[in-house]
């Protein structure tokens, strides 16, 4: 990641140097490319806050109902149910830990379109992870598999995608449900193969003294026994029989069709619906639902303040690439060349964008669905639209959730990441052409 990082701020500054000695402006009073590339380096930073802020409600909000489904024992349930995946995907991970469950739920989330509702689990899951970890500040094979499929996790209703062209006056805004659902499940296959192959290649090394213990949020006492007892197993009973999860999965797969069609209809209850369902399933349990809610949610805040100086250098470097013109001069020779393959220049910018900034991705998504010489309803409005719901920002996940964990060497975590992105590119491009052209 550092040099991922400093890469990235240095092609920045030698283009926007080069264009501010050697270009000359157009008109006296144009805009200087050191002024700009400052300029959006402020902003950029500015606006990395503002997200972190943004993200605590929301975090606040779904660990709470987090909370209130892992006192339940609704996680160890699912986990259960789901055991014969986990077990071959995480194989490092224990059946019943809380990890497992929490890893469940960020799928489902995604699964579900859910967007940010997915990030406090994804966040919860690598807490837990690391909790297993014992090289400190080293990303495990799990902690990479599991960022890889989140990147990539098969996406049944992409309800914030819908939503924009639906606005625009879109005459088909869930067209792209079908593409998106082909685009995921090839993205998802190809980041689970690229996490186990890359992994022979990055070594987590040998462990170096005693492993340092994970730093206690607020609250809580380090190392006490009620909190590494809430930390491990949650529950010692057997898993529920093979045909139980094989039906499970079955009735998941039926669900596809179901989605595909009402996906519109369904969408807006799924929020309000999973909030009344975790509650009503920890009253159910005989869970103080109020006072286990508030308990997590305290967890939102801690979490946000702990990842703002990771958005920020993300974020800053991105926006320098795009302020200083580098991005620009990368996709005008790409956009001749892509073309040849089903991917106009048109939509280059957003496939290059996407990993690098869910906001700056979803501007461009917006000005090229508004824009008449595309629009919604163009071979080009469907494939950007299916580019923002098969693919994930990266580099925020990455930012995001092993900066909750305070990890530094992120070993083959951006490889197997950039490797599903491109595959979902791909696959969108090839579904999208079958279906739209």
């Amino acid at each position: 990641m550092n040099a991922v990082f400093f890469a990235i701020v240095l092609i920045s500054f030698g283009v926007a140097s080069y264009r501010e000695v050697f270009v000359p402006r157009i008109a006296p009073d144009a805009g200087r490319p050191m002024e700009a590339l400052a300029t959006g380096m402020i902003d950029t930073a500015a606006d990395s806050v503002t997200l972190a802020i943004g993200l605590v409600g929301v975090m606040a909000l779904f660990l709470g109902l987090m909370k209130v489904a892992e006192a339940g024992g609704l996680l160890t349930i699912i986990a259960r149910l789901l055991r014969p995946l986990m077990v071959r995907l995480f194989p490092e991970v224990p059946t019943e830990h809380p990890a497992m469950g929490a890893i469940i739920m960020n799928l489902s989330a995604n699964i579900m379109g859910l967007g940010n509702a997915a990030t406090p689990f994804g966040i919860r899951a690598m807490q837990e992870l690391d909790k297993l970890n014992e090289h400190k500040g080293t990303a495990t094979n799990a902690m990479v598999l599991f960022l890889a499929v989140n990147t990539s996790s098969v996406t049944l209703l992409p309800t914030g995608v819908i939503a924009l062209p639906a606005s625009l006056g879109s005459t088909e805004p869930a067209a792209i449900l079908p593409t998106t659902l082909f685009a995921t499940l090839v993205s998802t296959v190809v980041a689970i193969a690229s996490a186990k192959l890359y992994q022979r290649w990055f070594p987590m090394g040998p462990v170096s003294g005693v492993p340092a213990k994970p730093e206690a949020a607020d609250g809580e006492i380090d190392g006490s026994a009620e909190i590494m007892a809430a930390a491990t197993v949650v529950d010692r009973g057997e898993a529920y029989p093979g045909w139980v999860s094989i039906l499970a999965l079955l009735s998941v797969v039926a669900l596809i069709p179901l989605a595909i069609i009402y996906g519109r209809a369904v969408s807006p209850w799924i929020i309000p619906g999973l909030m009344v369902g975790l509650l009503g399933f920890g009253a159910w349990r005989g869970v103080p639902v109020y006072e286990a809610f508030v308990e997590g949610a305290k967890d939102g805040f801690q979490v946000a303040i702990r990842i703002i100086p990771y958005l920020v250098a993300i974020l800053v470097a991105v926006g320098m690439f795009r302020a200083s013109g580098a991005m620009e001069l990368l996709i005008e020779p790409l956009g001749a060349v892509t073309r040849l393959f089903g991917l106009p220049p048109e939509a280059l910018p957003m496939a290059l964008l996407r990993p690098l900034s869910g906001s700056g991705a979803y501007g461009i998504l917006a000005s090229i669905l508004s824009d008449p010489a595309t629009g919604p309803d163009t071979y080009v409005g469907f494939l950007v639209s299916t580019f923002q719901g098969s693919t994930e920002t990266t580099f925020y996940v990455l930012a995001v959730y092993f900066g909750a964990v305070g990890i530094r060497r992120i070993r083959h975590a951006l490889a197997a990441g950039l490797t599903a992105d491109i595959a979902g590119i791909v696959a969108a491009v090839a579904i999208c052409a079958a279906v739209f052209v």
